[in-house]
């Protein structure tokens, strides 16, 4: 989560300050961060291990792309709650679908934790306009699809390797294609490059690996602290306010997360 939340903020700082085109951002943290998990599945002796999984590498790419295209239209709070209400819409569905039933106090824990994001995000809720909602949303389903795809187990290195190289060479591939006039400057193309290696490809990895010993409604109510995580690191790193309300969401997200993983103990 804290991976996630990391590159939350440096979106937040590449493409809320037009540091870099949506594109261009999406293309460099793509491609940087298989260069990086590539660099790492060699030096492990995994260069023959192809585990290459179509739909996830679609999945992945619609979800970067989708993501930094709505960014650019949305407030920061109402971009993190369209996103985060589909992630959960998503996972949820699929957990359901499967055959999992959380228990009472497992859907009490979830309820809590989406008031404290909702109390958290209100100041900067705006109303979308109906494009940059619907990439939002996409974003959100898109990577509501690729996270449980991890649960299936295996090599985590491994899978998101190949699910990064692919994703890359379809950024590259359909890049030229999308609207927008391509720009960079230095601080953009390092806010992307350090989205790509360390917030995702690494984050991921770490992701894929504790993902097969979570429930489907547990990894979806827990990517609820990036939010909250986010904004701690804000007031921190960026000079941004740490308000009461801040605080008092942040008792409510973690608090609702903790009942999630109460119930799954019991």
């Amino acid at each position: 989560m804290l991976a996630f939340a990391a590159n939350s903020l440096l979106c937040r700082v590449a493409l809320g300050g037009e540091a870099i085109d949506a594109v261009s951002f999406t293309s460099l943290r793509l491609a940087s961060g298989a260069v990086v998990l590539a660099l790492l599945h060699v030096a492990r002796g995994g260069w023959r291990d192809w585990r290459l999984d179509v739909p996830s590498a679609l999945a992945l790419y619609a979800y970067a792309i989708l993501f930094s295209l709505a960014y650019l239209d949305l407030t920061a709070g109402t971009g993190a709650l369209l996103l985060f209400a589909a992630v959960q819409i998503t996972m949820l569905g699929v957990a359901i679908a499967r055959g999992e039933r959380p228990a009472t106090l497992a859907w009490v824990g979830l309820a809590l934790a989406l008031v404290g994001l909702v109390w958290l995000l209100m100041p900067s809720l705006a109303m979308p306009s109906p494009r940059a909602a619907a990439l939002m949303a996409g974003a959100g389903v898109a990577w509501g699809v690729y996270s449980p795809r991890g649960a299936r187990g295996g090599d985590p290195v491994a899978t998101t390797t190949w699910n990064f190289a692919a994703a890359a060479v379809l950024a590259v591939a359909f890049g030229a294609a999308l609207p927008g006039e391509p720009h960079a400057s230095t601080r953009g193309v390092a806010a992307a490059v350090l989205s790509g290696t360390c917030a995702s490809a690494l984050g991921y990895v770490v992701w894929y690996r504790v993902l097969p010993s979570l429930s489907r409604l547990m990894a979806a109510s827990a990517q609820l602290s990036v939010p909250l995580i986010a904004a701690l690191g804000g007031a921190l790193l960026l000079g941004e306010a740490l308000s009461l309300r801040l605080v008092t969401s942040g008792c409510l997200i973690l608090g609702g997360i903790g009942l999630v993983a109460r119930a799954r103990l019991r």
